[in-house]
């Protein structure tokens, strides 16, 4: 199963000089609940922008340029990738960038997006979805600071 998780503001604002923008405490820890002990996809510059190694996960990095690395698997072909991880009979996690949501969304059973209530300055952005391929579950609003946002999940409908 193929899912993607995000934190996301009110114009799809993903990130900005290759971070994020929004460092919420509880969206990382949901991150990590989320994605502790499963396979995460990633693009290079995702891969070489994480801050350390994220213990318990195993890496795959889609890269035109990378051959291997030393915490997972690379991969030089989308769609060898997409057959790799459908044999699977696991979740897998797409974490980013931009350009690898926009790849696996088509192919995406699930969503887990931080929908943040705030628009800011961002050079990278999610990919528009159909909302009606979904059905939703809200979570409860939340705040940090000043700052509104929830957990949403979204689930591809049959």
């Amino acid at each position: 199963m193929i899912s993607i998780i995000a934190a996301i503001g009110k114009n799809y604002e993903l990130g900005k000089d290759n971070d994020l923008i929004w460092h919420i405490k509880d969206d990382l820890a949901n991150f990590k609940r989320l994605t502790m002990g499963k396979k995460i996809v990633m693009g290079e510059n995702t891969y070489k922008s994480l801050p350390k190694k994220l213990d318990g996960r195993e890496y795959i990095v889609l890269s035109y340029k990378l051959k291997s690395i030393d915490n997972g698997l690379v991969f030089n072909d989308f769609s060898k990738l997409l057959e790799y991880l459908r044999s699977l009979d696991e979740e897998v996690m797409i974490i980013g960038g931009a350009s690898i949501y926009k790849l696996f969304l088509p192919y995406a059973d699930r969503l887990y997006l931080t929908e943040i209530d705030a628009a800011a300055m961002a050079d990278v952005y999610f990919p528009k979805f159909d909302l009606d391929k979904y059905e939703i579950e809200k979570g409860e609003a939340k705040q940090a600071g000043d700052l509104k946002y929830k957990f949403v999940f979204y689930r591809r409908r049959k």
